[in-house]
């Protein structure tokens, strides 16, 4: 008896650890070490959130670069998710209008960079291929038609209008976060949907600068009148406020910026020695603009940044405070560049001659954003970026508003709105 008791406590263990790595799962991945610069945005704005409206203009531009060089046959996928972007179980010619697959054929060869590559685009959607439903969306890029030959996925919304939604940023009242968090409160307002039972209907999730490692969801309505849906618990959409990003300015490798310290150009390629950066927690706050996280693949020196940007191997180092190495902490490098993702590849290892943290990171030409994020050995679950955080802090917040009937199969992202914590936001403040 005591043997299968055993037996049922190591299964369910099992059963937990898998549960747990599968709710932990990043959806976001590139697959392939030859891939670089993967990015998904409105077009024009590369700090836009992917989100598509149905039969409207818009456009998505994708971009990626293969250094490998050389052509090679990219395909491109929609897979339409539920709510918590699991893929759903539906034809894909239920939400996809046209060819479920389409060959990329737009593509550059680098010119005047040292780093030899091929830059790949596509304008999403394209004319014999689009999405049918609104929801969730995973953009999976593949070679040569297999899609089993996964070079990497984003993350893309489909919008079809049928809420409003307005809300602003206040500060909670909660003594311990008053100072340090932000609160999100807002109202959705439905518009040619049953609202009978609207608050089981109805979900809501709120993303941080596009974050989705840092999303609040499954968020309950405070208040349901009619349509109207109030959002406004104080434990609900609450947020460390952060500070303004860290910044990293490689717009020209020549004309060196003041966060570089020094630089060895070679032949063929360029090293970036940035200056030693601090633990920030306990600096005042000051405002001052920023990408909240994102870059910008741009150029002082070239016309088209997209295939005449240069790449180089940059050196980040971040000093352990009093010279010694934090106790029981991972230090990680963290930006939209990284994908916020904490794992081996963008993990700090500590210089014990030197006393600080260290990484590198093969970045194109451009403006960005970064941070460092300490992780619990112990509790991985324990994040804290080393910044501190002030409530006055700029963040811009997303509502995404979904609607699932109790005859769809998949859930609509019905709703978008966009708010911004601060309005003042003409130079420098203290």
């Amino acid at each position: 008896m005591t043997d299968i008791r055993k037996f049922r406590a190591a299964l369910i263990a099992m059963l937990c650890c898998v549960s747990i790595s599968a709710g932990a799962q990043k959806i976001e991945a590139t697959y392939r070490p030859n891939i670089y610069t993967t990015q998904l945005y409105v077009y024009g704005n590369q700090q836009g959130l992917p989100v598509y409206t149905l039969n409207s203009s818009d456009k998505l531009e994708l971009g990626f670069d293969d250094v490998d060089g050389g052509f090679k046959n990219y395909y491109y996928t929609y897979v339409l998710c539920d709510y918590n972007w699991q893929p759903v179980n539906l034809n894909p010619f239920d939400y996809i209008k046209g060819f479920t697959q389409n060959r990329i054929t737009n593509y550059k060869y680098s010119s005047i960079a040292f780093t030899k590559y091929t830059h790949y685009q596509a304008i999403l959607p394209e004319q014999n291929s689009a999405p049918s439903r609104s929801g969730n969306y995973l953009l999976k890029v593949f070679l040569d038609g297999d899609t089993s030959k996964l070079v990497f996925i984003k993350q893309m919304l489909v919008l079809d209008i049928k809420a409003s939604v307005s809300g602003q940023v206040m500060q909670p009242f909660t003594p311990d976060l008053f100072s340090t968090h932000q609160r999100v409160k807002f109202t959705a307002t439905l518009s040619g949907l049953n609202t009978f039972s609207a608050a089981q209907q109805v979900k809501a999730v709120i993303l941080q600068n596009n974050r989705w490692d840092a999303a609040e969801r499954d968020i309950p309505p405070t208040f349901v009148r009619g349509a109207n849906l109030e959002y406004n618990s104080e434990n609900i959409g609450i947020f460390p406020a952060g500070k303004e990003w860290r910044w990293l300015d490689l717009r020209s490798f020549r004309l060196q910026s003041d966060r570089v310290d020094h630089a060895n150009y070679g032949k063929t390629t360029t090293d970036m020695f940035l200056k030693t950066d601090i633990d920030r927690t306990d600096q005042r706050y000051v405002y001052f603009p920023d990408y909240n996280g994102m870059y910008n693949i741009t150029t002082y020196e070239t016309i088209n940044p997209q295939n005449q940007g240069d790449y180089a191997t940059v050196y980040f180092s971040l000093a352990a405070p009093g010279g010694l190495p934090y106790v029981d902490k991972n230090i990680f490098l963290a930006g939209a560049f990284t994908n916020f993702d904490l794992t081996n590849r963008w993990q700090m290892t500590y210089n014990e001659d030197k006393k600080v943290y260290e990484a590198r990171a093969f970045l194109k030409q451009g403006y960005y954003n970064y941070t460092y994020i300490s992780v619990d050995k112990n509790d991985p679950s324990k994040r804290v970026e080393l910044e501190g955080n002030y409530w006055e802090t700029e963040n811009s917040y997303t509502i995404l508003i979904y609607y699932k009937s109790f005859s769809d199969r998949s859930d609509q992202l019905i709703g978008v709105g966009q708010i911004n914590s601060r309005r003042d936001k003409a130079g420098f403040s203290f």
